[in-house]
């Protein structure tokens, strides 16, 4: 019997598969697609997670940022991190690059897809996919099956649900930060990627085509080529409520343990550091204790992310977010260095 069974082989579970891996546990990712897999993400890590990935022993090539500009008409405001750096990558580098470092530790990854009605919780174990484990990791994303057989999700929230759109266009990047650029209805996040690329991801409620969101920002379009070098990558609903993020001895990470929104970018780092709580709750045999430690890790991030798509509902408020950031730099600067 191995000490944990990894479900999904995204970054998320990679992740947790390295963190076992160098404590010394035997763990087996169960992954049922080649990688390295796309899929649509803002592509910008913030220094936290750049610190993750150095913990981990991950090495990835990127584009460098050095902070956050918010972009609202002629209305700019610009926050810097202090200390370390950002990183933009792709997110099929990033996969890659967890992959080969879960490789080098030896962990073992089978070509299973871990169907959730095959899952069966024991006193001392958790039989999933025909594998025997300890533990179970499920890292098997937004819409994760196995937190649904659970009975772990929660009722959708009242706002309307919105989703995530990404393409690439190989542009040389015009600033040394992730700009947003906000309209009526949907953000657009540039993230720079390399020396001639950057990654553009619309945030919106409305589910029109790539084309159109795009065009809601005149002045962003205007300094893109016609034409992407990817096609359209989407994801959503975004929001995804959680009861818990663990139930037996079946512990939640990633996007699996929740989410609120991309609003503000935080997504691959909260999931890098919910692999080392979930990692040592592993090795403590103590996965009533995950819950907190998850909550604790994820806390600063969900009530920025809660509090910022609060206002961004809001008509009365949301055409002043920018404006108010740009007025009062130094509170902006500590609500991103509070996120960094």
């Amino acid at each position: 019997m191995i000490d944990l069974l990894v479900a999904g082989g995204g970054p998320a579970g990679l992740a947790t598969a390295i963190r076992a891996a160098r404590a010394g546990l035997d763990v087996v990712v169960a992954e049922p697609r080649p990688g390295p897999v796309d899929k649509a993400c803002g592509e910008g890590l913030m220094p936290a997670g750049v610190r993750e990935l150095a913990a981990l022993g991950v090495t990835v090539e990127g584009q460098p940022f050095r902070g956050i500009r918010y972009v609202d008409g002629r209305v700019e405001a610009e926050a810097h991190f202090r200390g370390a750096q950002g990183l933009g990558v792709r997110r099929t580098a990033l996969h890659h690059a967890l992959a080969r470092r879960a490789a080098e530790l030896g962990v073992t990854v089978v070509p299973l897809r871990v169907d959730a009605r095959t899952l069966r919780h024991g006193r001392d174990r958790v039989t999933a996919g025909g594998i025997t484990a300890r533990y179970l990791a499920a890292a098997d994303g937004l819409h994760s099956p196995i937190r649904r057989s659970l009975g772990l999700d929660l009722p959708p929230a009242g706002r309307a649900a919105r989703y995530g759109l990404r393409r690439h266009f190989a542009v040389a990047p015009w600033t040394d930060c992730v700009e947003v650029h906000w309209s009526a209805g949907s953000e657009a996040y540039v993230t720079p990627i390399g020396p001639e690329l950057v990654g553009v991801a619309i945030l919106t409620a409305d589910r029109a085509p790539y084309e159109q969101q795009l065009a809601r920002f005149p002045d962003l379009a205007a300094r893109l080529p016609a034409s992407a070098v990817t096609s359209t990558r989407g994801a959503g609903p975004l929001r995804q409520r959680v009861r818990s993020p663990v139930a037996g001895r079946t512990l939640l990470v990633g996007d699996a343990a929740g989410y609120i929104d991309a609003l503000t970018g935080e997504g691959i780092s909260t999931a890098l550091a919910a692999a080392a709580h979930l990692v040592r709750c592993v090795q403590a045999d103590r996965p009533q204790d995950y819950d907190r430690a998850w909550r604790r890790a994820s806390r600063r991030q969900r009530a920025l992310t809660a509090a910022l798509l609060w206002t961004r509902g809001h008509p009365a408020l949301a055409p002043r977010i920018v404006p108010v950031a740009a007025r009062f730099p130094a509170l902006f600067a500590a609500a991103v260095n509070q996120l960094a």
